[in-house]
């Protein structure tokens, strides 16, 4: 089974963003980016399908800039995907999901699809667009939430649970299908160092995203918050008092009370 996997960077939790000097951009420098934790989980999911089926291969996909798509790549890579596919783009169109999900369908045309794995969203915009759109783009069904994957090889049959507000459903489907992966079977594996350093020597194939796409929407203005002035302590006897102080404050000073 050919198992596509598709990945994205992201920001370190950690890590201070600040913009740009016009204030039109997001400044990547000194950034740190990582793979996005569901789709880190994706990438555990399609690495455990392959243990659990003998011939089968992960390819790993990524669509955006240099040289934060080709770190998320290699990540995959040492994690233990078999080959690695970057398409190349601004970060605009990348993080313009409908499109980006275009550019990433471009790229895999002609190509066997059985399985594409996706995070069900990513760590910094947590649109959870990508997936509908990456299915809608291939013409082939995809579904959303999903815990417990399996595949059956006899009947080439997917079965897998979606998480619902009420529950959980349990539900099967046929190939090809694109899934957005909530949660693998286990918790993601840590590279092994010889792996990372196998993986920055591997060949990454890159792929230009179609000639003329661009993304749908521009930033008008990045802004940080104002910085926090400190709290402030209430002296009251008892909870009645500190609620009745809370309320004048609230309304009389900070105004946001009728």
């Amino acid at each position: 089974m050919e198992i596509v996997v598709c990945v994205r960077p992201v920001p370190e939790a950690e890590t201070r963003l600040r913009a740009t000097a016009d204030g039109r951009a997001f400044d990547p420098e000194g950034v740190k980016f990582l793979l996005a934790g569901y789709d880190e989980s994706a990438v555990e999911q399609a690495l455990l399908m392959k243990e659990a089926h003998p011939g089968s291969t992960v390819h790993a996909v990524a669509c955006g800039p240099a040289p934060r798509s080709e770190e998320a790549l290699r990540a995959a890579l040492a994690l233990g995907a078999d080959r690695a596919t970057w398409v190349e783009a601004d970060a605009d169109l990348a993080q313009d999901a409908p499109r980006a999900a275009r550019a990433v369908a471009a790229a895999l045309a002609g190509a066997p699809l059985e399985l594409i794995l996706c995070g069900k969203q990513s760590g910094d915009e947590e649109g959870g667009l990508f997936a509908g759109a990456l299915g809608e783009a291939l013409g082939i069904p995809d579904v959303g939430y999903v815990v417990d994957l399996r595949w059956s090889a006899a009947d080439r049959r997917f079965s897998f649970q979606r998480a619902t507000e009420s529950g959980s459903e349990r539900w099967e489907a046929p190939s090809p299908l694109v899934v957005a992966l909530q949660q693998a079977w286990n918790d993601p594996r840590t590279a092994k160092l010889p792996n990372i350093l196998k993986s920055r020597r591997a060949p990454i194939a890159k792929v230009a995203a179609p000639a003329g796409m661009v993304a749908g929407w521009a930033a008008d203005r990045f802004e940080l918050p104002p910085p926090r002035t400190g709290a402030r302590l209430l002296e009251y006897a008892t909870p009645e008092e500190a609620a009745r102080q809370l309320v004048r404050i609230l309304r009389e000073e900070a105004k946001v009370l009728p």
